[in-house]
């Protein structure tokens, strides 16, 4: 059996499949022993793939914008790719579990408790689908007309439905052509994202003196390097459900780890170097001015195809999020559903009014909800080991995790006090926090996940344990 073939029983007695270019059958039901397959080793070009994205050019450039130097933001991009060793972690409750993250979340905050986070989340992967495809929509665009093919709205419509295809047709398939997709893309993407790092590194202004960004500075460089990574916190799981009971922590962890740390590093001391040599408020444009002109091309192509690596990976996981939320279709159906709601979207962006930076700004106001919420998941999982009453979680009132009335008073206590922390030390365009100005401008959203973390233990320290199994 190879690591992108298996066939099984599914539930209800139809044949399961987990082949490349076949519709996966499976969704938040609990992978049986039989169907796993692959290694720890699938998740580095998994990490690795989906994080090949423009995106962590404009980070690094943001950071430079704040006001920090050269090595200082620099600093911040390598702490931030760090991040990604506690993301690939959490994918051990996958392996334990055989279920997608947002299922095992129901142990922390109890199955009715958990809905509204699952639906902060799934609202969230598709507002950044939206704008990974409006991203890759624009870029293909400008790739047509620099080759003097379909030009203004036929060419942006062409782009649009060509980016949207790439992007549903390897979700709509499912786990393991998501996985083989985002090896071999991730092959090409990076000898064009090396080739960009040595066109912009040598310019880079590495000199001058000391930068002292005051902690507005800071904190803002470290809220955007940090949101990259803590995004992924609804979705490790959702893709080592079907490794081998056998596999790791240690490789698991490492393997996807040096993934996302890779190519997100890279690519945000890219952003870096470019913001020391040019005005980046247009990140795109200003790419473009500092590469050769025989490069902006393809240079254009790395963005659409790192905007639909990052896509792929965003609208699969949302498919299952529905599952979660009680979308009563398969997971291959469900999809349609996070499909047409980010053409939707991504149609309303392109062409009828430019709403793209205002769902950005509503995007990162929701960090208020969903950093405390990533907090008391890795706190209650640490607390468990990854070791839970696997069938529990999908035994409503029957299970453990139904506990009073479908809610764990201690999750959502906890998760309440994150928020108000949050809130209370956010800074963005939409709203600002009164304790922001207090603290010099500083930016604390992210330690949200710090305060429900802890408030967790403190309440649930006594009740949560590993689950043993009695057999």
């Amino acid at each position: 059996m190879t690591q992108q073939e298996t066939t099984a029983r599914a539930p209800g007695g139809a044949m399961a499949t987990d082949q490349v270019f076949q519709v996966e059958t499976h969704g938040i039901d609990p992978i049986p022993d039989e169907d796993r397959h692959g290694s720890a080793k699938d998740l580095f070009w998994l990490w690795f793939g989906s994080n090949l994205t423009f995106t962590y050019v404009i980070n690094g450039a943001l950071a430079v914008a704040f006001g920090l130097s050269f090595w200082q933001a620099t600093g911040v991009v390598v702490l931030g790719g760090l991040a990604f060793f506690a993301i690939s972690a959490a994918g051990l409750s996958g392996v334990r579990t055989g279920t997608a993250t947002l299922v095992i979340s129901r142990a922390p905050f109890g199955v009715r408790g958990n809905w509204p986070a699952g639906m902060v989340n799934w609202v969230v992967s598709i507002g950044y689908t939206i704008l990974n495809t409006v991203v890759g929509t624009l870029a293909l665009e400008a790739f047509f007309a620099d080759l003097g093919w379909a030009s203004g709205r036929t060419g942006r419509a062409l782009a649009l439905l060509i980016t949207l295809a790439l992007t549903f047709v390897v979700a709509l398939w499912g786990h393991a052509t998501v996985q083989f997709a985002e090896r071999w893309i991730a092959y090409v993407l990076a000898v064009g994202f090396a080739a960009l790092l040595v066109f912009l590194l040598p310019g880079a202004d590495t000199g001058g003196a000391a930068v002292h960004p005051g902690a507005s500075g800071w904190s803002l460089a470290f809220v955007v390097m940090l949101a990259g990574p803590f995004s992924y916190v609804p979705m490790p799981a959702d893709y080592t459900r079907y490794l081998p009971r056998t596999t790791s922590m240690r490789s698991l962890t490492w393997y996807g780890a040096l993934g996302g740390f890779v190519s997100s590093v890279a690519l945000g001391v890219a952003g870096v170097a470019a913001a020391t040599q040019t005005d980046m408020t247009d990140a795109v444009a200003g790419t473009e001015k500092l590469l050769p002109g025989w490069f902006q091309p393809l240079f254009l192509a790395l963005v659409l195809g790192g905007s639909v690596t990052n896509s792929i990976v965003t609208l699969y996981s949302s498919s299952l999020n529905l599952q979660v939320l009680g979308v009563p279709w398969s997971r291959s159906k469900a999809i349609i559903i996070s499909a047409a709601v980010t053409a939707a979207g991504s149609l309303c962006a392109l062409f009828l009014t430019d709403f793209t930076s205002s769902l950005l700004s509503f995007l990162s106001l929701l960090i208020i909800v969903f950093a405390p919420w990533g907090g008391v998941f890795l706190a209650d999982m640490l607390m468990r080991r990854c070791r839970y009453d696997a069938p529990a979680l999908h035994a409503g009132p029957d299970g453990a995790y139904w506990y009073r009335s479908g809610y764990h008073s201690a999750g959502m206590t906890a998760l309440l006090a994150g928020m108000v922390f949050a809130a209370l030390t956010c800074d963005s365009e939409l709203w600002t926090g009164p304790l922001v100005a207090p603290l010099g401008g500083a930016d604390l959203t992210l330690l949200g996940a710090v305060v429900s973390g802890l408030v967790y233990w403190a309440l649930a320290r006594r009740t949560v344990a590993p689950h043993t199994d009695p057999s």
